[in-house]
């Protein structure tokens, strides 16, 4: 839940667009697998060698890792890679293993211990039970868009593409040692809060921080300077901040969704600047189809962002690579989501990969094969 990324400098067109990363983890015991609440002591120690980079969050089980602005996909990776090294050994140092997963596979009974943060608290008093199971790992990408008019008019266009992100970034099909039957139980857990979600179509950002204050009004939401949609601009940083997708196991697959999301709001940028208002979906048609892309990941069909229909979703990939293709081949990204979408088509989105790991070794295997995932190739050593 955190919404800090750092400063970026300014871009020099649409190839050059800084983007950032925001990753968020879980710590889990070795021995019984379930989540820790270790959060402020791991931060601590990997501060150590990065700094700033890394950071507690909301639960007391989590930890947060983010990177600097970065041009490059190369960039992008080399400094995911560092921080995710920073996070392992910290966590190994205090005998835990760090799991990219978007809901625990296995914790204790009782309500998720949280972090003593003012906000989180504030959080906890508002929402009261609504947030005794709330231990969520998201990933948050920003774009640098530093035109906050021009950003609300560009996620007007994003809006209908968000069912898409749920679906291929699924990865949290588990909670408290059960098959949810969903490939993103955390979209389920997030989509209760009435603040949560898609964001409302906005004729302005006059219009969309109205919205924000009228929703705060009610205390449905927090607080409207910082609304907590899955697109937003960043209340502090001149940055849209996209924020529908489960944590991913992958660092590979994490860049590729990165640059991806680049390339959609260069896209999506550059209609709004020719004066496209976007399509004008109700809030709850992209519900619904947040609701079905939760349900299935990336697995039959999925919502088509122009016509409403359901489409294949192997179609809605060819449909969006072909919406972005300009941008991404002049940032040199195009074979990065084309890859993406190959390993998708091959092994399936984050869940399947965990259903099939729990197949071969119940709960535990999968504990065990996420946190190996979360470090990379170098994750058995140490």
């Amino acid at each position: 839940m955190s919404d800090y990324v750092p400063e970026p400098v300014e871009s020099g067109g649409g190839g050059t667009v800084p983007i950032g990363v925001e990753e968020e983890f879980f710590l889990v015991d070795p021995d019984t697998r379930l989540v820790a609440a270790a959060g402020p002591a791991v931060a601590a120690r990997a501060a150590r060698a990065v700094g700033e980079l890394v950071t507690e969050e909301f639960a007391l089980c989590q930890v947060e890792g983010r990177t600097p602005p970065c041009r490059s996909a190369a960039e992008l990776r080399g400094h995911l890679q560092r921080v995710r090294a920073a996070l392992v050994a910290a966590a190994r140092a205090e005998g835990l293993g760090l799991c990219a997963s978007g809901t625990p596979v296995l914790q204790e009974p009782g309500p998720v211990r949280v972090a003593a943060h003012p906000r989180y608290q504030a959080g906890r008093a508002q929402y009261r039970s609504m947030m005794d199971d709330f231990a969520i790992s998201a990933l948050h990408v920003h774009v640098h868009l530093p035109d906050r008019e021009l950003a609300v008019m560009t996620a007007n266009h994003l809006r209908p593409w968000v069912p898409l992100l749920i679906a291929l970034s699924a990865n949290s099909p588990f909670e408290r040692g059960r098959d949810t039957g969903y490939a993103s139980w955390r979209s389920v857990l997030r989509s209760r809060f009435p603040c949560l979600g898609p964001p409302p179509y906005a004729v302005s950002l006059q219009d969309h921080e109205r919205l924000a204050e009228t929703i705060a009004g009610t205390e449905a939401m927090l607080d409207a300077g910082m609304p907590f949609w899955d697109l937003r601009p960043n209340p502090r940083h001149p940055t849209l901040e996209i924020r529908a997708m489960d944590v991913l196991q992958d660092l590979d697959d994490t860049v590729a969704v990165a640059v991806l999301l680049r390339a959609l709001v260069v896209a999506a940028e550059g209609l709004a600047r020719r004066g496209d208002p976007g399509p004008a979906w109700p809030g709850e048609v992209l519900r619904a189809a947040c609701w079905r892309a939760a349900r299935d990941g990336w697995r039959d069909e999925g919502f088509d962002p122009v016509t409403g229909r359901s489409r294949p979703v192997t179609e809605l990939a060819q449909q969006i690579t072909a919406f972005t293709a300009e941008a991404l081949e002049e940032a040199g990204d195009l074979g990065e989501v084309t890859a993406l979408f190959g390993r998708l088509a091959g092994r399936g989105d984050g869940a399947a990969r965990q259903r099939a790991w729990a197949a071969g070794g119940g709960s535990t295997a999968v504990v065990d094969r996420l946190v190996l995932a979360t470090a990379g190739p170098h994750g058995e050593r140490g």
